[in-house]
């Protein structure tokens, strides 16, 4: 058989060759470090025979599916050592995540800190012991069969809902048996630092309804310098985390009262998002944006019409009865804009036509999954439907990157282009969803745009493209999406007036540059743990009059500064002047200005800028002239 290498060179094997085999015809070092291969679209174990002539791509700690190997291997390392020590405990999932892995087990008490000692030892003895993970493929019924013998009702549950006829795989590492797809790196020995990170309370599949279960999160590493600085790293995250950063900075809330997933937002994070969303306006204006409303709920009909109740209904709330007819709240805001463009016949020469809405929409989240601003019930999207000819569709959408840009340059984030396409639940013909991702990918390639194909991730009614942010951490966030949407215009019946008299099927564009407020905003907080640049902080000035003697100086000092636009607050407490700078910092307030009898004197005030000591005594013009500027610069210094 031929292996292709992703050089283009080519290597013929014997029939029953292996992957590892093939990894250490480059070289056993190489071998050493292989993780798990990619071959013909496909993921498998070293251990795989290679099935016939394929196309190969290794892949090592270096590559996040491989990451991702390692971590889910590690996960199953962790869940052997638990049964061990805990044989009675039932298993449930164990999958990686973006930053290491995690297990549910069902035990009759929480793990205490102990019981995580004892874990991360036997965990240390099952990886010196160095069992190898072996595939047993088989059929559901089998694996049921086991599972039930082993009172493993989790394993039973996922089991009973594969398909009649689709393959089962389970993975053996010593006496566990996991139902698993794979693939695992070959030898539990390869893992050689990992730690538990933290435990938690997990609803099973995230439903408040079912039990509560124990989740371990951990991390694990090919060497312990690494693991020692990923621990480094997550103590950064923790401190950057916005739902502690949202209470000490008095931003939002959640009230279990008013509902998980809804967010209040105090004055301070209001004052934030709608300095944002004043920019998001005057950045849409300039380019020929339309601001438009649509009503919070809609008729059944509405929803019908549009697909959602056929592909999206289990994320929609119930229907409520309005004079007998069922309304929903809105899970999305294209219908409306579909009504604004249909309220009269529209003409070519008015196309493009770009409508856009701060609009608030309501998807079901199940409880355990609810995450302070980045995963929420009721959020409000930086929408916009762009309505058009089929040639106008790739410099619409060019328009449209060339936005996200400049938006995230501002914020300061890198970004990766993913081109999503057909999910395997949708509307539409193959020619519609052919035709929509070929824009979508000459959009990208005329703008000079990298991007990643991201197989089945469109959208039930087109493809899209997704913008997902890079933090100064490295960590990746869903941020601006791109969709072309076919669909949508044949179910409405969107038509215009050609130069030629007749109608003809409009093209809709469905975008964000933004994504969610609340996502955004989350976002935003770690991404400058809570030390926002000045034009976006709520309050950019602390005055701090030493003693009462300065009162007079400091407020008329602070009137200016807010007739210049400045937001500042006055600082009059009772307290020394160190408390108050120490205060300031801890705010994360961008200026502190300190007044004492010789400022006053002087008409001068003494400059601190967050996170800096003394920058100097300054007229009170020119400070005022410099946070101005900073503030119209949009500075992120």
């Amino acid at each position: 058989m031929i292996v292709t290498f992703p050089d283009g060179s080519t290597r013929e094997f014997p029939e029953n060759s292996t992957f590892l085999d093939v990894a250490k015809s480059i070289s056993e070092g190489f071998a050493r470090k292989v993780l798990a291969a990619r071959a013909n679209g496909g993921l498998y174990d070293l251990t795989r025979q290679v099935p016939g002539d394929v196309s190969v791509t290794f892949l090592t700690f270096d590559d996040e599916e491989g990451r991702r190997v390692y971590w889910h291997s590690t996960a199953h390392v962790m869940a052997a050592a638990v049964k061990r020590l805990f044989p009675q405990a039932r298993v449930a999932i164990g999958p990686s995540i973006d930053d290491g892995f995690y297990y549910d087990f069902d035990v009759e008490k929480p793990f205490t800190e102990e019981d995580i000692q004892r874990i991360e030892a036997e965990m240390e003895a099952v990886v010196d012991e160095n069992p190898s993970f072996v595939r047993v493929d088989t059929t559901r019924e089998k694996a049921m069969d086991l599972f039930r013998d082993e009172g493993e009702t989790y394993k039973m549950e996922i089991a009973s809902e594969l398909g009649d006829g689709v393959p089962v795989s389970l993975y053996r590492l010593g006496q566990f048996t996991d139902l698993c797809r794979g693939p695992h790196i070959p030898a539990a020995g390869m893992i050689k630092a990992f730690n538990i990170l933290n435990t938690a309370g997990a609803y099973w599949r995230g439903d408040e309804r079912n039990r509560m279960l124990q989740r371990i999160y951990g991390v694990s590493f090919p060497d312990k310098k690494m693991l020692s600085e990923r621990l480094v790293w997550l103590e950064e995250v923790k401190k950057r985390d916005h739902r502690v950063l949202g209470a000490k900075l008095d931003l939002f809330s959640v009230d279990d009262e008013i509902g998980p997933g809804l967010i209040l937002w105090h004055p301070n994070g209001a004052l934030i998002r709608d300095i944002i969303e004043d920019y998001w306006r005057s950045e849409h204006r300039k380019r020929g944006y339309h601001l438009v409303f649509t009503p919070h709920i809609a008729s059944e009909r509405t929803y019908r019409r549009s697909g959602h109740l056929e592909n999206y209904a289990g994320n929609m709330y119930s229907p409520m009865d309005v004079d007998g007819t069922p309304y929903y709240v809105k899970p999305m805001n294209c219908p409306g804009h579909i009504k604004i463009f249909k309220s009269r016949m529209r003409s070519y020469r008015e196309l493009p036509l770009r409508l856009c809405e701060l609009g608030t929409v309501y998807r079901y989240e199940r409880s355990g999954v609810l995450h302070g601003l980045l995963r929420v019930r009721g959020f409000t999207q930086d929408d916009s439907h762009i309505f058009c000819t089929p040639e106008q569709v790739v410099d619409e959408v060019r328009g449209v990157l060339n936005f996200v840009v400049e938006i995230l340059q501002i914020f300061g984030y890198d970004y990766t282009a993913y081109l999503s396409t057909r999910p395997e639940k949708s509307l539409g013909d193959d020619d519609s969803w052919n035709n929509a991702i070929a824009a979508l990918k000459k959009a990208l390639e005329q703008n000079n745009a990298k991007y990643i194909i991201d197989p089945g991730e469109g959208v039930f009614y087109g493809p899209k493209i997704d913008i997902k942010l890079r933090d100064v951490l490295g960590r990746m966030w869903q941020g601006p999406t791109i969709q072309v949407d076919f669909n949508l215009a044949d179910r409405f019946d969107i038509n215009y007036v050609g130069n030629d008299g007749l109608e003809h099927r409009v093209v809709m564009i469905h975008r964000v540059v933004l994504g969610s407020m609340e996502r955004f905003v989350g976002g935003l907080i770690e991404h400058f743990g809570g030390a926002f640049p000045i034009w976006i902080s709520p309050v950019q000035v602390s005055i701090m009059p030493i003693t009462d003697a300065q009162h007079d100086y400091a407020a008329a000092l602070a009137e200016r500064m807010r007739a210049a636009g400045i937001r500042v607050e006055l600082d009059r407490r009772n307290e020394k002047v160190n408390r108050k700078i120490r205060d300031a910092e801890e705010m994360k307030i961008p200026y502190m200005l300190v007044i004492g009898q010789k400022e006053v004197n002087a008409g001068t005030v003494s400059v601190r800028k967050r996170g800096k000591s003394d920058i100097g005594v300054l007229p009170e013009e020119e400070i005022i002239t410099r946070i101005r500027r900073e503030n119209d610069e949009k500075s992120r210094d």
